[in-house]
Parts: structure tokens; sequence; C-alpha cells
């Protein structure tokens, strides 16, 4: 964007809803000679000599058929919608009614795109629900959606603020639609999760127990450890009896468990973190799991690239069947070595192996086979 003209938007001086910490936010200047984007352009009674501003009247209003984005900000109670461009902004519980609310305030607008951001299970409900009524949902990740409003000036942050930050976005970057995952997914997410959970709090235990000097609390952290590990594998047989019970689930989890160094656990934590296996590119399944090296150039310079982002409980499994299969995958095992003749560090070659491993994975189930040693 060319910055070295700029002018106010004619017609008005900036107010100070336009003001964020002294500055003026974006939507208050545009580049000389230039509309700029949707979001940013003034309306019919910004202009100059407008003459629904002369006489005091209303401004009219905008046409009928221009594309409305809504921001839907989510917490655990409350619902903040924003319409973009009427301006309109609506607060409701997240409940059946209120989703209702939302359904009847959107009914009969062009809606492009909801742009609502991920909140673990609170955005599900509202998500189902405007997707059934045939609207275009797009969840987004929470950094992304920050970032973009502090891009554009909103450096505040409110319910209200947020959400129309999210209309914002919609507008501005049209994100892609989410569809809503099955229901059996979202349970047996929630089981491995809770897996997980147990899994770090038998850890916890042990260690503390390990610590104790006193034979009560030993004796007492002994019995906590022992009804912890019972937890844990009635969580195993209830994981195992959803997946078999999924056939499009018990395909994928045979197709993994065929590859060397992969392991029920991790398997079962793929499925569930990684429901993209099979129908992404290999770069784009390495970046969602955080195994994409990222690039650090600029100009002459060519920093080390390194991994970033992506989703921690699909990598943390990674890192395990790799430790393994470095050993007993007689394809991943040659590779590692070849890499440490080369001189790479340990930690690079493991991350290494933690990258083909996800990558086969997403090719095996795309290919609908199981893994074997020769490569049809």
């Amino acid at each position: 964007m060319n910055c070295e003209k700029i002018d106010v938007i004619p017609g008005r001086r900036p107010s100070a809803r336009d003001r964020t910490n002294g500055t003026v936010a974006p939507w208050g200047f545009g580049p000389a000679g230039e509309k700029g984007p949707f979001v940013l352009r003034a309306g019919p009674e910004q202009m100059k000599g407008s003459k629904s501003r002369m006489q005091g009247k209303e401004p009219p209003e905008r046409d009928a058929m221009s594309p409305v984005y809504a921001g839907i900000d989510v917490c655990k109670d409350w619902l903040d919608v924003y319409v973009h461009p009427s301006g309109v902004r609506l607060r409701v519980r997240n409940d059946r009614a209120g989703l209702k609310r939302v359904k009847a305030e959107l009914a009969g607008l062009p809606v492009v795109r909801v742009v609502m951001e991920a909140t673990g299970k609170h955005h599900r409900a509202a998500q189902r629900t405007l997707h059934a009524a045939g609207l275009s949902v797009a969840v987004v990740n929470p950094l992304r959606a920050r970032l973009f409003c502090q891009a554009a000036g909103l450096l505040a942050k409110t319910d209200a603020i947020d959400a129309r930050g999210l209309a914002l976005m919609g507008a501005a970057l049209e994100p892609a639609q989410t569809a809503p995952e099955p229901e059996a997914l979202s349970d047996l997410r929630e089981l491995v999760n809770a897996r997980s959970a147990a899994t770090a709090e038998r850890t916890a235990l042990v260690n503390r127990r390990t610590a104790a000097v006193s034979a009560f609390l030993k004796a007492e952290l002994k019995r906590r450890i022992a009804a912890c590990q019972t937890h844990i594998k009635r969580l195993d047989a209830q994981i195992a009896a959803r997946i078999a019970a999924n056939p499009e689930l018990a395909r994928r989890k045979a197709i993994v468990l065929s590859i060397p160094g992969v392991g029920p656990v991790t398997a079962a934590i793929w499925l569930t973190g990684l429901s993209e296996l099979g129908a992404c590119s290999p770069k784009q399944i390495a970046s969602l799991a955080g195994l994409a090296p990222i690039a650090r150039d600029s100009g002459n310079s060519s920093g080390q690239r390194s991994i970033r982002g992506g989703r921690q409980p699909v990598r943390n499994a990674a890192y395990m069947a790799a430790l393994s299969a470095s050993r007993y995958n007689p394809d991943l095992a040659a590779f590692a070595q070849r890499l440490k003749a080369k001189g790479k560090r340990p930690k690079v070659v493991l991350v290494a192996v933690m990258r083909k491993l996800i990558i086969l994975a997403n090719t095996l189930v795309a290919q609908n086979r199981s893994w074997s040693p020769i490569a049809p």
C-alpha cells in the first residue's frame, strides 16, 4: 500500500470513536486516489455535500443487496453479535433461545460469512445451529483474530469490540467456511483429552510419592495412583469401543497402527486432533501438526529454520512415536542415520522423523492402504 500521501476521508473530521490511544483508526484515512477495501470505504452519508447531511435527514439505507458479515464473540454464557455494515449489535445468552434470536436477526439478510473464534466447546452449539440454518460459518484462530484487530487499530478488548473485529475480519479476508465436525468425533476427542489429563495427573502423583517421606502420605498417594490407573484403563476401553463402532474411524486407526512406531494412544490422539489426515498435502499436514520448518530470511541474511505453532497434543504424540520409529521402523531408522551422518543434531533428527511420520500417515490414509516395507 502506497503511504506517501494520505488524505482524510472527505466530509467529516475523525470522531472520538475513530481515535485509539491518540491516533486515528485506519478507516478514518484513505490513500489519495484509491478507494481501498470494502470495509474501509466511506459511506454515502460521509461524502461532502451529502443531501441528507445538508437537510438534517437520516442517512439513506444501504443497498439491500450489500454483502453482510456477522461477527460473534463466544463465551460460556453469552454471545455478542455485530452485523457489518449495518452496525447492528446484539447480546444474547449462549443457549437455544439466544441462538434463535441470532437466527431471526440474520434471517433475510445476504449474509456472506459468520465469523467466530474457536473457544474449545463453547462455540460448537452456535456453529452447528447456524450451519444447519444455511449460514456460512467460519471458525478462526483466536490469535489471528486478535492480530487482525490490532492491525485495524482496535487496541481495546471487550466482547463487543471483539465481535466487531470478527465481522470486519470476515469482510476483509473472507476466511474459509468451517463445517461442523461429527458429534461422534467431538465426543471421542473429549475422552482422549480426559485420558491425557489423567495421565498427567498420574505422573504428578508418582513424582509426589517418590519425594514423600511420611509413610501415611506414601500409602495415600499409592491408593490415588491405583485409582488413577483404573480410570485410565476404563477410558482406554471406552475410546477403543467408540472407534470400533465407527467404520471410518476404525479404518483410519487400522491404517495408522500399521506404521511401525505408532501405538493405540498415538493413533487416538491423531484421529481426534488431526482429523484432516488424508485430506491435506504433505506441507499442509506438517504445518497443522506444527512440524513444518518456518523460514527466517531477510535480505542477505538466512536465519535458521525452526518449527512453531501447530497442534501441541498431536506434536507431543508424534514425539513419542518418533522415538520408537527411529529404532524399529526400518525406513525411518535409515533416514535418521543418514541425517546423523551429515552432522545433524539429535533434536533436529527427531523432529525430521516426526514430520516424516505425520506425512506418511497422511499419505496412507489418503491412499486407503496400510504400511508395507516395500511401497507399491
